[in-house]
């Protein structure tokens, strides 16, 4: 007999852990890092294995953004976890540079939070040490797609899933029948990676419901959008800043830059792209051919960097970025994080908000009480690094550039699947109950929204 756990990603759209046991020991598929209000992210400093519940043995990531991996140094430095961690190659070199990130930047912004003293914890910690995250990177197996790892729950697959680079759904094959974990779907059709590959067959299917009550505006052409925004911010000599996540948004939105520009639709503008761990990413976007899409081969094969606007800077220190916000031209500005949580977009906000010829771009999802979901929703003023800050800029979202799929490309990837049980995940409980809503009329399995917490047998 075997069961799943539900210990993060339920009810909100972060913190992604599934705990599968029974086989020849428990294994944790998803790893990741609650995001969010103060109420959500305090759940990081939890211990998700109830009383009742085993570590791990194995461990088993679908991609490597920080809400489904951030908390494996957690894992490995509390925990003292000592097992294989198994991916994709190229989720395990977008790990290596996004562990020891993560690590520095909590360490960062507590060493912010008490030289400023607006830290409710006395003194404010990071969550885990660098060399956590190192010890982490020693424990990682990388696979390749569509070959099969065994585990201690089972045989493992790995398919791609269109979301970022490296991300796949995981097939597992259990004593009890097949789960498969869709991580996060991408969507078709869109630049640099390849298309989704839908399941072939489960028996339980866990699907994220991000977008699961909602549409991308169907027929909205997303380069479109972009021009407009560059347009504007270019006629009033304003920056566009856009909070972007480092890995997935931020390539795509190089490659339509770039595009655009070659198409003679807008200005050659100063593009700044200040994170670091973005820029290391897109040196691994070129790197993984494997995952390119047919768009991207062909501009390699004619000498084309796809991902290079003709004016692009990097801003890898600090200082380089505090130089940034000096700068009186018009530009754009490429800065993580996506949701506004942290890193360096906050002091970008924070020094472009108050004036009108500026614009804010948001182009990914907003989980609620983040400060991105605070400027979307229409805030007039907002608190930064605990000082208030007046919204005089535009601010809009783009949702055509959302990397998540939507409710009907959801439908899309269940496909002929069939599933016994379907439990959504990864989803705010109002598209939670949509995405279930639309499900029922076309499969005849039971759909579930489980609570962390919850067990369900397989």
């Amino acid at each position: 007999m075997s069961s799943i756990r539900f210990l993060g990603g339920t009810d909100t759209v972060t913190g992604s852990k599934f705990l599968v046991e029974g086989g020849r020991g428990p294994v944790l598929v998803d790893c990741g890092m609650f995001q969010g209000p103060r109420q959500v992210k305090d759940l990081n400093w939890d211990d998700p294995f109830f009383s009742q519940a085993p570590l791990p043995e194995e461990v088993l990531i679908t991609h490597a953004h920080i809400d489904h991996t951030g908390w494996l140094p957690r894992l490995v430095g509390t925990h003292r976890f000592d097992g294989p961690i198994h991916c994709t190659s190229a989720t395990a070199d977008l790990l290596a540079i996004m562990l020891p990130d993560s690590a520095r930047l909590q360490k960062e912004n507590a060493d912010y939070a008490n030289k400023k003293g607006y830290s409710r914890h006395q003194p404010a910690l990071p969550l885990y040490s660098e060399e956590d995250a190192r010890r982490t990177l020693t424990l990682l197996r990388p696979a390749g797609y569509h070959e099969w790892v065994e585990t201690a729950g089972g045989r493992a697959r790995f398919s791609y899933a269109g979301h970022i680079l490296g991300s796949a759904h995981i097939a597992l094959d259990t004593d009890a029948g097949r789960i498969v974990f869709s991580g996060d779907v991408g969507r078709w059709d869109v630049p640099v990676l390849k298309d989704p590959e839908p399941p072939t067959g489960a028996d339980l299917l866990l699907i994220e419901s991000t977008y699961g009550g909602r549409s991308h505006q169907e027929g909205v052409d997303p380069d479109s959008g972009l021009e407009a925004v560059i347009a504007k911010v270019a006629g009033r000599d304003g920056v566009l800043v856009i909070p972007a996540f480092s890995i997935g948004r931020t390539q795509e939105i190089l490659f339509r830059i770039r595009a655009l520009e070659d198409a003679g639709r807008i200005p050659e503008l100063p593009v700044i792209l200040d994170s670091p761990m973005a820029i290391d990413a897109t040196e691994q976007y070129a790197r993984h051919h494997e995952e390119h899409d047919l768009e991207v081969k062909a501009l390699e094969a004619g000498g084309v960097n796809p991902l290079r606007p003709a004016r692009l800077e990097f801003s890898h220190t600090v200082d380089e970025s505090k130089a940034v916000n000096r700068r009186r031209e018009a530009m754009i500005v490429i800065s993580a994080s996506g949701m506004a949580t942290g890193g360096r977009v906050p002091h970008h906000l924070k020094r472009r908000l108050p004036y009108p010829e500026n614009l804010v771009a948001f182009v990914g999802y907003q989980a609620q009480g983040t400060l991105g979901r605070e400027l979307v929703d229409g805030a007039n003023r907002v608190r930064i690094h605990g000082e208030d800050v007046e919204v005089v800029a535009e601010v809009i979202r783009l949702e055509a550039l959302s990397a998540h799929a939507d409710q009907g490309e959801l439908l899309r990837w269940v496909g002929e699947a069939a599933p016994r049980k379907i439990a959504l995940v990864h989803g705010e409980d109002d598209g939670r109950e949509a995405f279930a809503e639309a499900l029922r009329p076309e499969f005849s399995g039971e759909v579930i929204l489980p609570a962390r917490g919850d067990v369900v047998a397989i």
